[in-house]
């Protein structure tokens, strides 16, 4: 596993990273494809099976850990599960395009201690806690305690900003997928 360059987009739940890696895709020059990352919960709201996510049990998606099948994995809550399958990868990369992942901080510093040069990670921080909490109930796609897990969740996803490549401040969309692009633009000239 050493073709492409890895694209890494982290940050906590609301901070817009899946926004910004959604405008990257539509980018032709730079030659992405959206790295599915496996769960083990079920999908939510318009989400599809190999779209989203690959939505497999908690026992299959322990198998493939087992197997040591993933490149990264992690049990982000309680018997809920997420991961990148080897088998992305090297799907993506037989299809001679970089990787761009939407995955949590813990998976994304995973990704980059692995392959340190051809990583590109990228740490989306948002505005505030109380912007994240304010875009998250906005979703309503879940319960006020799930909401509460994830922000309380953010705040350690925060200190962990540093140990990024960069980090973009999400307080203007516009703006933030510009340096999005110009970023990954630059990286994958190297």
């Amino acid at each position: 596993m050493n073709k492409g360059k890895l694209i890494v987009f982290s940050a906590p739940s609301g901070s817009g990273k899946t926004t910004i890696v959604k405008h990257l895709l539509g980018k032709e020059d730079l030659n992405l494809e959206f790295s599915i990352s496996a769960a083990s919960r079920e999908p939510r709201g318009e989400e599809e099976h190999g779209k989203d996510y690959y939505f497999i049990s908690l026992e299959q998606f322990k198998k493939h850990i087992k197997a040591e099948e993933f490149l990264e994995w992690e049990e982000v809550y309680r018997d809920n599960f997420y991961g990148t399958l080897k088998s992305e990868i090297e799907r993506i990369w037989a299809l001679g395009k970089n990787v761009i992942f939407d995955i949590d901080v813990a998976g994304g510093l995973r990704i980059k201690h692995k392959f340190p040069e051809q990583t590109l990670a990228v740490f989306v921080k948002p505005p505030s806690v109380d912007e994240l909490k304010r875009r998250l109930k906005q979703r309503s796609t879940e319960s006020d305690d799930k909401i509460n897990m994830r922000i309380a969740k953010a705040s350690v996803e925060l200190a962990t900003a540093p140990q990024f490549d960069t980090i973009i401040k999400n307080y203007d969309l516009d703006t933030a997928k510009e340096e999005a692009y110009q970023l990954v633009k630059e990286f994958i000239s190297k």
